[in-house]
């Protein structure tokens, strides 16, 4: 079985934050994410994930998904993946994938294709490489006919070696026996006193086994972040791929500012984004809607022919032909009907909004299910929360809710019920009743004329 050890020890000092460097995140995902996606797509999945730095952050993120192992000192690349040697030695027939959580562009085309690479040609050792017009600071791969001779630090290279353009991306496929045993024989003989695990390969090569390189087509695989500005570049860079994507797709950006897409957001044809708009995790947006500007979606599905206009909306449901905004906050547990309208200043949390209906303004409805072609009027509360429970309001179809009503839930509205302006409704109302609430209005005559008098 193939297996996978990404690196995640990490602390990123530069980064001035006490996380491990590889959650930082990368178009809102942390880069150890992007990383084991990538080997997830690949059919790699027997992970083992090496933590150093507040190790117990990469835990709780994984929350058991895959094996963790502790690297308590930080004395190199090679002491590293030793940690991992019990994980190894479980099954050590396969071949073992070395990445490195904080390089999040490694993608699932490279990780196949430099396996097929590896096992074809037999190898005890294949380094994923990647070529760079500008490899300054890179360990360059000093290629034979059959393979690869070494890797040679930029610091150490000849005037002819500086010339290559090919460079080690720090990701390798191993035999795992093989892997296991150079392990073993990497020393710390050098100035940083550190066990360095590009040394596997000129022990592979000293054995007179097999090393070689696959050269991905993909030079990004090589990127990653040590400070802060080094993590924007990585997330305007992923913003801008994205963006791309999209429009080969046939979506419409005027203009990109502002505009933030998570990759797993899924965009119809036809739809335009407009700036300041954030899409996030989980969200799917139909044909032909317009988004924005100034709106957040997570984790939501759009419809087609949906207008979203300075929108928050989270974990909810918008179908077909809505028009909602702007200044509207769609809450989790939504679900707004085709044709709808919710209009400004509305919030909506954890209810049912039926067919053509209309919130126009100025209104909270929350826990509530709305039938079809109902309208709410401005001002208008669903008061479904008593201090300790939380109960629905049910508003049946037709019916029209006045200006400044308040439902106590729990409260049923019959079918093409009317209430009037200013209602205070506490109780059921029939199928086609008017409801209406009216306190006997007192005029006290002259009352301002003696108030403004003793307040001169």
């Amino acid at each position: 079985m193939n297996k996978a050890v990404i690196l995640a020890g990490g602390q990123g000092k530069r980064m001035k934050a006490d996380i491990p460097k590889p959650l930082f995140k990368v178009l809102g995902e942390p880069m150890l994410e992007w990383v084991i996606t990538a080997c997830e797509n690949a059919e790699v999945t027997d992970i083992c994930v090496v933590k150093g730095f507040m190790g117990d952050m990469i835990d709780q993120y994984l929350n058991g998904r895959y094996k963790t192992v502790l690297q308590s000192e930080r004395l190199g690349t090679g002491h590293a993946v030793m940690q991992a040697v019990p994980f190894l030695s479980d099954d050590t027939d396969g071949n073992t994938l070395i990445l490195c959580g904080d390089a999040p562009f490694i993608d699932e085309k490279t990780i196949k294709e430099s396996l097929e690479l590896h096992k074809k040609s037999e190898n005890s050792v294949t380094v994923i490489t990647a070529e760079l017009d500008n490899p300054k600071g890179y360990g360059r791969i000093i290629r034979t006919e059959s393979g690869i001779s070494g890797i040679v630090e930029h610091k150490d290279a000849s005037a002819e070696q500086l010339k290559i353009k090919e460079v080690n991306s720090g990701a390798y496929w191993f035999k795992t026996a093989d892997l296991i045993a150079f392990l073993q024989k990497i020393t710390n003989n050098n100035v940083q006193n550190e066990y360095y695990l590009t040394d596997t390969v000129s022990i592979c090569i000293a054995e007179g086994k097999k090393a070689g390189a696959y050269k991905s087509a993909n030079s990004d695989i090589i990127k990653g972040a040590n400070d802060r500005k080094d993590l924007l570049n990585l997330n305007t860079y992923a913003r801008m791929n994205v963006i791309k994507k999209h429009l080969a797709n046939g979506i419409e950006f005027t203009c990109t500012d502002g505009i933030i897409i998570e990759r797993s957001v899924k965009i119809g044809t036809g739809t335009e984004i407009l700036p300041n708009t954030i899409l996030r995790r989980g969200t799917v947006i139909g044909s032909n809607c317009t988004i924005g500007p100034n709106t957040v979606i997570e984790n939501c599905k759009i419809g087609d022919g949906a207008v979203m206009n300075s929108v928050q909306a989270y974990d909810s449901e918008v179908k077909d032909n809505c028009n909602i905004g702007p200044f509207v906050h769609i809450r989790p547990g939504t679900v707004i009907g085709e044709n709808a309208k919710i209009g400004d200043f509305v919030e909506v949390k954890n209810s049912t909004i039926g067919e053509k209906t209309a919130v126009a303004h100025l209104a909270y409805i929350g826990d509530s299910d709305i039938g079809k072609k109902v309208n709410i009027g401005a001002g208008t509360v669903t008061a479904n929360f008593d201090g300790i429970t939380k109960s629905r309001c049910i508003i049946g179809d037709y019916s029209f809710v006045g200006t400044n009503n308040s439902l106590i839930a729990p409260v049923k509205l019959g079918k093409a019920v009317y209430t009037a302006a200013g209602t205070t409704v506490t109780k059921d109302v029939p199928d086609y009743a008017l409801a209406i609430d009216r306190g006997t209005l007192k005029v006290k005559e002259n009352y301002t004329r003696q108030k403004l008098k003793n307040n001169k």
